[in-house]
């Protein structure tokens, strides 16, 4: 299944709209604002929360949790590494690799690609193209990609 997470622009804080291969929307994505560290919720088309991101603060490398109905089930984590970077994601054996610099990269686990995730160029705010296999959790899929893209806009604005 391709979903496309597009950015709204000029707004506080973040903003995220998903939508299916039909234009339908699917899920929003609200950040809070004025809060120490990231904080993202991720809900259905109704405003029924499906996931929550929260980054873990004072954490030598980027470290964000993803909670589920209340309970945490997965935490990302970028790993050390000198010429390219990687993400693992406890609690899934998922990891993240690719060229995140390009917004090109693979969600990976139990050898198969999980999600494919690639940046469209020349729109208008943030477009992200993220086919997910089949028959596998779009949510989580979902959340981790939104993770990235987090550690992605917190690099570049380190530069």
């Amino acid at each position: 299944m391709k979903l496309y997470l597009k950015q709204k622009i000029f707004t506080w804080g973040d903003k995220f709209s998903v939508y299916d291969e039909n234009g339908t929307p699917r899920y929003q994505v609200e950040g809070e604002v004025f809060t120490f560290g990231k904080k993202l919720h991720l809900c259905d088309t109704f405003g029924n929360e499906l996931a929550f991101i929260h980054q873990k603060l004072f954490s030598f490398l980027p470290r964000y949790y993803i909670s589920r109905g209340g309970r945490e089930v997965a935490e990302v984590v970028k790993e050390f590494t000198f010429f390219k970077q990687e993400y693992s994601v406890e609690g899934l054996g998922w990891q993240v690799h690719g060229d995140f610099w390009d917004h090109t990269y693979e969600v990976t686990g139990g050898g198969r690609t999980i999600a494919s995730v690639s940046k469209r160029w020349f729109t208008w705010g943030d477009t992200y193209e993220i086919d997910i296999a089949d028959g596998l959790d779009e949510v989580m899929a979902l959340a981790v990609v939104l993770v990235i893209d987090a550690c992605i806009e917190a690099a570049s604005n380190n530069d």
